[in-house]
């Protein structure tokens, strides 16, 4: 015989009383705890209650008006429109008036834990918006045996719950580890390092001498070198080779920079290994090649940022001079090797169109001139990401052109940062309610469902509506995504489910409907990510219900990889998901069984014969 079986043999042989929770349970309504301003993130010290789904909405830092609840003055706190109790031991503020608050009348008839456990078993109706406490709660009995065995029934269900916790600290561990390589996967940081150019070359002056009209090699000067970066093919002087000037000779892909007069910053990238050194007015740029490539530099010095610091570092009095001591200060943002070598294979491809006067009529070259500078710019402007791309609405050239820098950047890359309204149309849904749901008809989601489900959806996994309302319906088509964009909570703002039914699904209002042409899931995916929240953040308003509105949507910045990557990122975070959250397997299934065995033993202690004979046990 168990210790709580002994327990009950000696303390109620005859059955125990039942009593309604009124009778020993004191309730209030705590407006006086209303929270004025809430930060979603553990900055602030006090937590801030929501009567949503999620119990801890945020925190705060306000001190006035703070609930002082601990281990010894616990509370249970309750959304007055649900059947959500937590039990609550620690400062709290709430968010509204909705959440509700229970305190035990008299610690010498019953003990609160138990009483908590015990109302988890009471039967409820989950329909409708009925307030719970003053119409139904108040009035229910539970039974109330005696202080030592209610002890030994919180000791009990206690062990359970301590073990569930640790279960639930396991998974949330590893939902952390999932959620730190699904952000590292979809982070896409372009591994670009700046530096000043002195950290990358040395540099050296040129060979001083009189030009001459023939010679042994020839002698290349600033004015040699043309508003394009290239050796001009006509004025070309020359001088003797000497033993003095050997250690100036060029060789093919030599840098030569201007540093003086109306030609300085230009910078010579020498095309071939014909004899020729170079003057004192020019100075030679020795990269380091470990680091960066001669070509990609001659490519950024071509670049709106290098000459944006160029004029800035000039000096400006009597003659421009850019000296090592300028040209050093100029920043130069390195990305990897592989990266440098696709940019100037890119570049090459547009510089050759545009240097090349047999391709076309002047003013085909000159299109082409300006479409090699946007691309060069793009490729080469790393200041707010050199994959990122900002637009306004497109005309159809316009967007022709956008894709191709998509798949430009992506080449280039790896990826491309895209507004969302870029690459996906965004509508807002329709107009049903929960009072059209039927048995059977045609598919339906309402934004309500979204908060419940994870990922995706299909034609039997949801409800249904009828004919008329499906007809009247906005639809999403399959791999559409369908997101909730208002809630009472932050985190639940933007939940999102990808529709895999092969029959178009009507879709309610509180929704956006986002139509695209990239991997659904995988979009799904970076929806749930730290750096889509802080945008996020950014764009909701509303204080009760928050709000994010579809045009609002179309601003947010998405790294977009190729299709094939984007196949490759979802199937290593499909295998994250399924250890996380698949109830078949692992331990969520470990978690659900445990669960269904706290219940089992919960309703088996709690259940008792009943003493009192005028009872009145409600029922819907």
């Amino acid at each position: 015989m168990t210790k709580l079986e002994k327990l009950i043999k000696e303390l109620c042989p005859n059955g125990v009383e039942y009593v309604a929770l009124n009778e020993i349970l004191n309730y209030e309504q705590p407006q006086k705890y209303i929270v004025k301003s809430t930060k979603y993130d553990n900055s602030y010290e006090t937590p801030v209650l929501t009567a949503g789904q999620t119990f801890i909405l945020g925190y705060t830092n306000e001190k006035v008006g703070i609930y002082e609840a601990s281990k010894d003055n616990p509370v249970i706190i309750f959304d007055d429109f649900t059947t959500s109790f937590h039990w609550v031991d620690f400062n709290f503020k709430i968010k509204s008036s909705a959440m509700k608050m229970l305190k035990l009348k008299d610690s010498q008839k019953a003990v609160f834990r138990y009483i908590f456990y015990a109302m988890q078993t009471v039967s409820y109706s989950p329909y409708g918006h009925t307030r719970q406490w003053i119409e139904n709660y108040s009035r229910i009995q539970i039974p109330l045996p005696p202080l030592a065995v209610q002890r030994e029934i919180v000791r009990i269900l206690d062990k359970f719950t301590l073990y569930s916790r640790e279960l639930a600290a396991e998974l949330a561990a590893r939902r952390v580890q999932y959620e730190y390589y699904r952000d590292k996967l979809l982070s896409f940081n372009n591994a670009i390092e700046y530096y000043h150019l002195s950290k990358l070359a040395n540099f050296s002056y040129g060979y001083t001498d009189k030009a001459k009209d023939s010679g042994d090699v020839r002698f290349i000067r600033i004015t040699d070198i043309n508003e394009d970066g290239c050796l001009c093919p006509d004025g070309a002087k020359y001088i003797d080779l000497t033993e003095d000037n050997r250690k100036y000779l060029l060789k093919k892909g030599d840098l030569l920079l201007a540093r003086t007069g109306a030609t300085y910053g230009r910078t010579l990238y020498v095309p071939d290994d014909s004899p020729a050194i170079y003057a004192s007015f020019l100075i030679k740029i020795i990269l380091d090649n470990s680091k960066i490539l001669n070509r990609y530099y001659w490519h950024f010095s071509k670049s709106r940022l290098y000459w944006q610091q160029a004029e800035k570092l000039v000096s400006v009095g009597g003659q421009q001079q850019f000296n090592t001591n300028a040209v050093g200060r100029i920043i130069v943002p390195v990305p990897p090797l592989d990266v440098q070598e696709r940019i100037v294979k890119v570049l090459d491809n547009f510089d050759a169109i545009c240097s090349d006067l047999g391709i076309g009529l002047p003013a085909e070259i000159e299109k082409r001139q300006q479409q090699y500078e946007f691309y060069r710019d793009k490729l080469l402007t790393f200041g707010t990401g050199s994959a990122t791309i900002f637009t306004d609405r497109q005309t159809d050239r316009q967007t022709d052109r956008q894709t191709g820098l998509i798949k430009l950047l992506q080449y280039v890359y790896g990826f491309a940062f895209v507004r969302l309204g870029d690459i996906a149309t965004i509508t807002r849904g329709g107009n049903f309610q929960k009072k059209d749901f039927c048995r059977s008809g045609y598919p339906c989601i309402h934004y309500g469902q979204i908060y419940t489900r994870y990922g995706l959806c299909a034609n039997e996994s949801i409800t249904c509506v009828n004919n008329e309302v499906y007809c009247k319906s906005k639809k999403a088509v399959k791999n559409d995504i369908i997101m909730a964009v208002t809630s009472e909570n932050i985190e639940d703002v933007c939940k999102c489910v990808v529709w895999l039914g092969e029959m178009d699904v009507a879709v309610s209002g509180h929704t956006a409907i986002i139509h695209h042409n990239q991997n659904a899931k995988y979009l799904a995916y970076y929806f749930n990510t730290s750096s889509f929240f802080e945008q996020k953040k950014k764009l909701v308003h509303g204080t009760k219900v928050i709000e994010v509105t579809p045009s609002n949507l179309e601003s947010i910045m998405i790294p977009l990889p190729t299709l094939e990557e984007q196949e490759r990122i979802v199937e290593i975070l499909d295998r994250f998901d399924k250890l996380c959250n698949d109830l078949s397997e692992g331990l969520p299934a470990e978690i659900e069984a445990r669960q269904k065995q706290y219940e089992y033993y919960r309703d088996k202690l709690l259940q008792f014969e009943i003493r009192n004979s005028k009872l009145e046990i409600m029922r819907e």
